[in-house]
């Protein structure tokens, strides 16, 4: 993640007073730094955003303390410490230049971590570039346990481990392989990271949590007459999600029929582009581009089937709510999505890119009656509840945190 170029420098402000509560239960509650080099506010965010505030929002339920560092970016909050969701926020100003810019961003970093980050039981890293590699540098150094996660699609290929490495950005890729424990969202991610010189007894294979608790478990969902048989995609649109793909298997799979209706959530710069193919194969009337929705699980809720092409993951969120949903997904098979969907059980899978692929799986799901829909549905809440429950994964968490290892 790059600093915004700017057109003249930030006025330098001191560092966010954040300061953790005093513990009044030693030995049971813990201080936890989460540092997120990504903007944390009541807008949300992306995926590695909704995980701080999943796992956060769990742990201060369970009586821990909880404060979130993260840079003070140009377009989001300008405040230095406030509060969210009752969870303390830390910002690092910087000046918003290119290269020096980020080399300011890191040393205030370091000044705050040196400081008041002694103060906490452990840091939780959530993306692994430089904010991130400061963290593992220092923690390694003072002897303070430092988790690092890698979650996400830009970290496999545009980050410090995708990207093409020099000068400073090699430098802060040995830092990172100085965290106590590497927590890899995927078991593909597991498998990549001893490649890239992570000790193997150092990767913890945990995937992202959902709160199951947010999505009511369907019943069988008899359509109405008249009613089309609807598939639901929420994510960004963005090259990475393979939307065109979906588009041509659509057309492909359903071309001159009426009764079936393809939903994309979310906005994106393909947008218009979407549109333009779909007015190109003749299925326009066929697919409703929802835009953002701030409520995902009413779509939800009327859709049949859940879809997600991406061709990069390291695990979505989105699959790991239509599970818990009781929906099932057609997934390409790739990052995450692998360790979760079973082609039968809960869903279909497909290879990454292959239109006749999920042609086929789409086919498959229309095929399908209400009752098998319903029962590949429960299964899939059953196997999300049993890999990826807000209190499995914090459990785990919480094990880390008290100097478990990855064990």
């Amino acid at each position: 993640m790059q600093p915004e170029a700017a057109p003249g420098p930030a006025k330098p402000s001191p560092a966010p007073t954040v300061t953790p509560p005093t513990s009044t239960a030693p030995g049971r509650q813990l201080r936890i730094l989460m540092v997120l080099q990504g903007e944390f506010t009541l807008k949300g965010g992306g995926g590695a955003e909704s995980q701080v505030r999943t796992i956060s929002l769990e742990l201060k339920r369970l009586g821990h303390m909880v404060t979130i560092l993260t840079p003070r970016f140009l377009q989001g909050p300008q405040s230095n410490a406030d509060r969210r969701w009752g969870l303390p926020i830390g910002r690092i100003n910087y000046p918003h230049w290119r290269v020096v810019g980020a080399g300011i961003m890191c040393a205030r970093l370091a000044a705050f971590l040196l400081g008041r980050g002694r103060r906490y039981d452990a840091w939780h890293v959530h993306v692994g570039h430089h904010f991130g590699a400061v963290a593992c540098y220092l923690g390694a150094l003072i002897g303070k346990p430092v988790l690092l996660k890698f979650s996400g699609s830009w970290e496999l290929e545009s980050g410090l481990i995708g990207a093409r490495r020099r000068g400073f950005d090699q430098l802060a890729f040995s830092w990172l392989k100085r965290a106590r424990v590497v927590h890899a969202v995927s078991a593909r991610i597991g498998r990549d990271l001893p490649r890239l010189g992570f000790p193997p007894d150092r990767i913890l294979v945990l995937p992202n949590a959902v709160d199951t608790s947010r999505f009511q478990v369907r019943g069988v969902r008899q359509r109405a007459p008249g009613t089309p048989f609807t598939v639901l995609f929420v994510g960004r649109l963005h090259p990475d999600k393979d939307l065109g793909v979906l588009l041509d298997a659509w057309a492909d799979a359903f071309a001159g029929r009426t009764d079936v209706r393809l939903k994309l959530v979310g906005k994106g710069i393909l947008g218009d582009e979407l549109r333009a193919q779909a007015e190109r194969r003749g299925i326009a009337g066929q697919v409703d581009f929802l835009g953002h929705r701030d409520k995902v699980e009413d779509e939800i809720a009327q859709a049949d089937v859940g879809v997600l092409c991406s061709r990069i993951e390291g695990l979505s969120n989105t699959l790991l709510e239509f599970m818990a949903s009781g929906l099932p997904t057609i997934a390409s098979r790739i990052s995450g999505s692998e360790d979760f969907v079973v082609g039968g059980r809960n869903g279909w899978m497909f290879e990454p890119s292959d239109v006749a692929g999920l042609t086929a799986c789409l086919r498959d799901a229309a095929a399908a009656t209400p009752e098998q829909l319903h029962q590949l549905g429960q299964a899939a809440r059953a196997d999300v509840e049993a890999k990826a429950s807000v209190p499995r994964v914090v459990n785990r968490l919480i094990e880390v945190y008290r100097g478990g290892g990855a064990g």
